[in-house]
Parts: structure tokens; sequence; C-alpha cells
């Protein structure tokens, strides 16, 4: 008897997480429970949002924007009880890259375009698809990200200047650093030093402590009672504003729609693909299980939010999940609450951050680079196969030293092409002789009236094949080379499919092939235990009476040669 499997409702997919945890009941003991999450990922957020900002090329309070806009949507309206919205490591190189070519205002029109990408792709139920990035692709563009971050990074850890400006690609930019070496900084560097230190060691003797921010703080007291020489906030970029900008919409037009839209479609996979990531990150920690769809529609809306009130791409960040589930969240108010524990620091404290060190902020990226450099996972898959690690390899030196959607684009064709290559050597062909069905008692039955005959059980008329695996186009051209090369032609071909789960439509002209050589040469063909889905492909490719015989079941040889 075969299950049913209950096919969800577009209101059940579509529910955001807030509303579930609300329905389950909310009392006191989870409000205090998110209230102290939302304050641990706020403390996170903090420097990390400034940070993230400066080092995309945009001033830190559009970091702050995107923290406050974008996580209060995601939290609201996503599919995920613990995902926390926000701006993320992941998106440095792209948004620097739309602020060089397009200004800010392209990156606000880019970004509004990529929310509202996200929300059709999430509206037409696609979210599934992201979910097939392969593993390898995912670990090699994060590390390769990891590395262009940090080399990013390391004009603000030594005090560097430049004196044409820091040119964007990996290899101009490391040139340009190597001549910039001589206008290095003591003061930024010990700072920056300090900072990594202070991180260090705030995490492995107390975990739970908010290492980044009081990091970020120390330094600034540090810089502040000492008077150290070296750049701040307040000297660079005037500090922070007290406010939240007025929502108002990117200039429109038809060219810059059209420029921007590869731009847009970049931010909306990186941004779908990290947000789905994350959500399964939460999932693994939590043992809950998000809705993937509503969770896009939710993070394209809160791009388009963000892109209103001036901030930057929106996604789910990882570190700062997780740092919600650990600190003991029950919902999605623990993620509303970060966002309005961000603006409170924004409303009340923003004078203070003019005087954090901006070699304290790289400090802290510095850190999220080793982080994201998966340098474990990394080697395990060097190690695994010599396919993984070439997917892993390419990707990772493409993002580097090409391009982040290159990177993504061709680490994924290389995946899927491994994956076709690993599902078409799954694929057996074998030959059947004798053919014979399940034990039966020697005395005979009625599906079996007469006696065994030896004679019958190598009829040199019938030969019989059974296919196992995905016959697919990956495996076709073996499978037909093992189907032609049968030596005397026999009056009749029996080809098992009881073994295989699919077929696609090479394959299935493959097998329409074989059946027109058989009827060329006056033999037939039966096709043995074809599943209802797999019947239909043949079905739909000419296979059909009276050409070809469909059977539930093997027949012994003499049925076979007499039919």
């Amino acid at each position: 008897m075969t299950a049913r499997v209950h096919e969800p409702s577009f209101s059940e997919l579509y529910t955001p997480k807030l509303v579930t945890v609300l329905k389950e009941g909310y009392g006191l003991d989870k409000l205090r429970a998110d209230i102290l999450a939302g304050l641990t990922v706020a403390i996170v957020a903090l420097p990390l949002s400034m940070a993230i900002a400066i080092a995309s090329g945009v001033t830190p309070d559009r970091g702050l924007y995107t923290s406050i806009v974008g996580g209060f949507v995601v939290s609201v309206l996503g599919g995920s009880r613990f995902q926390i919205g926000g701006p993320a490591g992941a998106f440095i190189v792209l948004v620097a890259a739309a602020v060089q070519q397009h200004g800010v205002d392209g990156l606000l029109l880019a970004t509004f375009m990529a929310g509202i990408i996200l929300a059709l792709i999430g509206a037409l139920r696609l979210g599934t698809f992201i979910k097939y990035i392969p593993y390898p692709v995912t670990v090699g563009f994060t590390s390769g990200i990891a590395v262009i971050i940090f080399a990013s990074q390391i004009k603000e850890l030594l005090g560097l200047t430049f004196k044409d400006g820091e040119p964007g690609p990996f290899v101009e930019k490391v040139e340009a650093l190597a001549t910039a070496l001589p206008s290095f900084s003591l003061s930024a560097t010990a700072v920056a030093v300090f900072a990594i230190g202070l991180i260090v060691v705030i995490r492995r003797l107390r975990p739970h402590w908010p290492a980044f921010l009081i990091a970020t703080v120390t330094a600034a007291v540090l810089v502040w009672l000492a008077g150290i020489p070296v750049e701040t906030l307040g000297t660079r970029f005037g500090g922070i504003p007290r406010s939240l900008p007025a929502p108002h919409l990117p200039t429109l037009s038809l060219d810059k729609v059209i420029e921007l839209l590869p731009t847009a479609i970049a931010f909306a996979l990186l941004g779908g693909i990290e947000s789905l990531l994350s959500a399964v990150v939460a999932d693994s920690m939590s043992g809950r299980r998000h809705r993937s769809n509503i969770e896009l529609v939710a993070q394209g809306i809160a791009n388009m939010a963000s892109a209103l009130f001036g901030g930057i791409c929106v996604t789910g960040t990882i570190a700062r999940t997780a740092t919600n589930v650990r600190a003991g969240a029950r919902g999605p108010v623990s993620g509303i609450l970060h966002s309005l524990f961000v603006l409170a620091f924004m409303l009340l404290a923003a004078p203070l951050a003019s005087y954090i060190p901006l070699a304290a902020l790289a400090a802290v990226l510095a850190v999220v680079c080793w982080n994201m450099f998966e340098l474990h996972q990394f080697a395990t898959l060097v190690r695994a196969s010599r396919g993984d690690a070439v997917v892993v390899t390419v990707t990772f030196l493409v993002v580097v030293f090409r391009d982040l959607t290159e990177g993504i684009l061709i680490g994924f064709a290389l995946g899927c092409l491994l994956f076709l290559h690993r599902m078409a050597e799954a694929v057996e062909i074998e030959t059947l002789r004798p053919v014979v069905e399940e034990d039966l008692s020697d005395a005979g039955s009625d599906q079996d009236p007469l006696p065994y005959e030896a004679g019958l059980a190598s009829n040199p008329d019938v030969v019989a094949y059974r296919i196992s695996g995905a016959f697919f186009f990956g495996a076709a051209a073996t499978v037909a080379a093992a189907l032609d090369d049968i030596g005397e032609h026999p009056k009749t071909t029996i080809i098992d499919f009881s073994g295989v789960p699919i077929i696609d439509s090479t394959a299935a002209a493959t097998i329409h092939g074989l059946v027109r050589k058989a009827a060329g040469r006056g033999g037939t063909v039966q096709i043995v235990g074809a599943r209802p889905a797999v019947l239909r492909v043949l079905l739909s490719h000419g296979v059909r009476p009276p050409q070809v015989r469909f059977r539930a079941r093997l027949a012994l040889p003499r049925d076979a040669a007499s039919d």
C-alpha cells in the first residue's frame, strides 16, 4: 500500500514563521529569552554592520540601515524561526564593484531590483532549485570571498595610503599594496593587532562574551585616552547620523535598469544562496525546518525596503543567525528586537561611534575572513576525491582572480558535470541468459505447467538485458553500444527496466532506435517492469505497440520466443 504524501497548501508554504510561533503560544518566558538573544545579536551586529559597509565602499551608516530595516523585515515575514538578516561579508566584493561602476545610486537601484527578483523566485516556488548548489561550490566561493575581503582590509590593518586609490581586481590590489608598503603606519598596525589578539583571547577564555564589540570599544577607548594617531569613523566619515533617513525610491530609467540587470541578478542569486544556507544552518542547530520560498519572498521585500532607506544588500547572516540560536532565541521576535536594539544604538549613542578606529573594524573583518575561509572543509574536499578537488579549487581560483558570479556559474557547471559522470558510471547493463522468474515448484504450477527443458534455457533466439540505475543522456551512449553488440541477431530482445527509476528523452530515443533496428530485421522487443513514469516517457517517444511489447515481469524463454 502506498502512503499518500500530504501536499502543502499555499497558505502553509507562505505563512511567515512569526505567525506560526504566535499561534503556538507566546508568553513572557519566551519574550524574555528573545530579548536576551536579540540584544546579544545586536551587540555582534553593531561593529560588523559598519565594518561590512566600509569594506563595501559606502559609509558605515548604510550598514546600520541595512541591519535595522532589512533585519526587521526578514524576521517579520521570513520562513525561518531564527534567521537574522543584515549586511553580509559575502556581498562586499559585489557591492564594492557596483559602487565603483555605478555609484551609490546605482547600488541602491540594483539592490531594489534584486529584491524584486528574489521575491519572484520565492513566489514561483523556485527556492528549491537554489538548494542544488553543490557543497564544493559553496566552500570554494566562500573561501574565495574571504581571501578577497582580507586583501581589501590590509590597507586599514597596516594604515597604508594609496596615491591613485585602491584598485578592485585582486592581482592589481596586491601589486598596489606592495607599492604602498612604505606608507606603513605603526599606530594603525598596533591597534589592529591589539584588537585581533583581544578577540582571540576572549573567544578562547569567554566564548559567550561579545568579542567583536568588546575589542572595538576597548580599542576606541585606548585611542581616545592615549591620543593614538589613527583614522576613526569621525575623521573619515564624520561619524554616523542619529536617525533613519526618509524612504525614497532610487532614480529609475529604462536604460539604467537594463544596465544594472546583471548586477541585480548577481545580488539576487548570492542573496538567495546565502539566506537559504543560513536557514539550513539554523535548522541543523535547532532541529526545526524553515520554509524556503517564503524566506526568499521576505528577503526580496527586505532588499527593496533596505534600498528605500539607503541600505545595501540584505541576506541571511550565518554567524549572527548561529549566535541567535546559541543565545536561546525562541522565534523571530529575537530578530525583530535585534533590529530595534541597533536602532536604539544609532539614536542614542551615535556620537560615541566617531571614536571607533578603522583599524579595529578592519580587525573584526579579518577575524570574520578567517572564519569564512573554511580551511578544514576545503582540505577535506581536496582529499575526498579528484572531482570534488577540481570543483572546489577551480571555483576558489575563479572567484579570487576573475569574478564571483563567474566562479559560482563555472563551479556549478563543473559540479553538474561531475554529478552526471558519477551517475553515468552508476548505470549498469548486464545480459540475462537464461531469463528466469522467481523459484517455482518442480511439480509445476498454473503459470508454468510444463516441465523444465534445458534446451530452452539457452535459446539463441532470445536475448535479455537488465538496465540498472538512472538511464539518462550521460549513460545513453554506453547502453546503446551494449545493446548493439549482440552478435547474432535474436528474434526477441528483452530489456528489464525494473531497476530504472528515471529515464530522459535521450535514453528513450536510444530504445526507440533499438526497436526500429529490431523491426527492420524481423525481430521483436519486449520491455519488462517499466515504472509508470518511465513508461510515459517511452510512449511519448514512439516506443509503443505493436513494435514493442510491455510486460509487468520477466517471461520464460519459451514464452518470449513464442510471442
